[in-house]
């Protein structure tokens, strides 16, 4: 648990839903209890939607068991799966215990999917009509549909006798289309489906690319199994996203919110990472001490020295946050590496030219107005502006590339964080720069 902080004392007079989302992060499990109870049936109904599947976990637990069940039983079969997986095992079965039979068989197949599948994201309450009905039949079907609870109020899906998916009709078409017409008449049949292992990034590449508000989910016989919806797939994708936005700092992925992960546990997450970069950056410092002798000849080099690195180490994160989210987003595949190095190649000379010419324009103004470079100085910008080039191009190369070496290691692309990469790229540009400077004031300044 985070550390503890003052609590507010929860006020017996009237408490709003709003007061009580602002406040809830900071109460404590028998505040949340007595905030939550002031509230009407219709805030509460609200309020409990809008909490985390953890808080809503937590906050049932807590409950009078009579409550529990009621509560319980107002989640919809995925969601109550979203809450199931927030609990150990002993307390899982005395939650799905608490709900009704149907409901109960619904949510003990969708635990049988992975998490971040099609079929763990699915809701099996979808509304169905029969291809051979007429518009009106379907019509007056799907009224009595109605009284249960259904996921998505957008499509109907028609279905033969076996659950195999024969076609879509949204409910728009229906309303309109003559009442006689068939379903079979106005439905579309080239349905966009995705099989029930599929990976939640791929259901969300789809529902984006077709505009589509539900997705049905059929197995490998054609049956349909249930709908994943936008609401689902945001709120996966945005919990997937945080994940990798983590990865990208240089932290192991929290498996909790922030408000709720204990310090040893943040010390543990991000102290890893930070001993893997600080044993990187020891091979800067190894480097420069090499090349201690040049220093000591041109103390002067070292003024440049963060410049150089951190163009480089900037450049890197640039172009491995570009090439990341391509990956998830479809646009950039492994096959593509080749292209993306010609383009990153491109790219980098042309940037490390632009601050190639920026830093000779910084020599050459200070060397006009205080003399501060000597008389070797228009070597010392070529060797500053070369580097530059160099090493904001290398930056780039290994940035873009990283992802796609990860990839193809069947590793998290998000792995190649930008520290990551900042930390290869500062140790090589200490290299190409006093290289370069070995070659270009050789009998001059060293």
């Amino acid at each position: 648990m985070p550390d503890q902080q003052p609590t507010p004392e929860i006020a017996q007079e009237e408490l709003s839903a709003d007061l009580l989302q602002e406040i809830w992060p900071i109460l404590t499990a028998d505040q949340r209890v007595q905030g939550f109870g002031q509230l009407s049936r219709e805030e509460a109904d609200d309020f409990f939607q809008w909490l985390s599947p953890r808080d809503q976990a937590k906050l049932i637990r807590t409950l009078p068991p009579r409550e529990r069940r009621i509560w319980m039983r107002t989640l919809a079969p995925d969601d109550a799966v979203d809450v199931l997986q927030e609990v150990e095992e002993p307390e899982r079965a005395e939650l799905l215990a608490l709900l009704d039979d149907t409901t109960r068989a619904d949510v003990l197949g969708l635990l049988s999917y992975a998490e971040d599948a099609a079929g763990g994201l699915m809701s099996p309450r979808f509304a169905r009509v029969r291809p051979e009905a007429t518009v009106d039949e379907a019509i007056r079907y799907l009224r009595r549909q109605f009284h249960e609870p259904l996921e998505s109020v957008y499509y109907a899906y028609a279905l033969d006798r076996g659950q195999h998916l024969l076609g879509v009709v949204s409910f728009r078409t229906l309303f309109t289309a003559p009442s006689t017409s068939r379903v079979s008449e106005v439905m579309h049949t080239k349905v966009i489906s995705v099989s029930p292992t599929v990976h939640q990034r791929r259901v969300a590449r789809l529902m984006t690319r077709n505009s589509l508000m539900a997705l049905p989910v059929v197995d490998a016989q054609g049956c349909m199994q249930g709908i994943v919806t936008a609401d689902d797939v945001m709120q996966a994708m945005q919990e997937d996203v945080t994940r990798d936005m983590q990865r990208m700092g240089g932290l192991a992925a929290l498996e909790r919110p922030y408000m709720y992960t204990g310090l040893l546990s943040m010390v543990r997450k991000r102290g890893g990472w930070l001993a893997v970069l600080f044993l990187g950056e020891l091979l800067t410092a190894s480097a420069m001490g090499y090349f201690e002798a040049e220093l000591a000849r041109a103390v002067v080099l070292a003024l440049f020295i963060p410049l150089i690195i951190s163009s480089g180490g900037n450049a890197g994160s640039q172009a491995t946050t570009l090439i990341i989210r391509a990956m998830a987003l479809g646009e950039v595949r492994i096959a593509h590496w080749w292209l993306v190095l010609r383009r990153e190649l491109a790219a980098g000379l042309a940037l490390g030219a632009v601050l190639a010419v920026l830093g000779l324009l910084r020599i050459v103004l200070w060397q006009g107005l205080f003399g501060s470079y000597g008389e070797h100085f228009a070597l010392l910008a070529a060797t500053v502006g070369l580097s530059l080039i160099g090493v904001v191009a290398w930056g780039t190369m290994i940035g873009s590339m990283l992802p796609f070496l990860l990839r193809r290691l069947k590793l998290d692309p998000a792995t190649a964080s930008a520290p990551f990469v900042a930390t290869l790229v500062d140790v090589f540009g200490v290299v190409i720069y006093f290289g370069l400077a070995q070659v270009l004031l050789r009998g001059t300044l060293l």
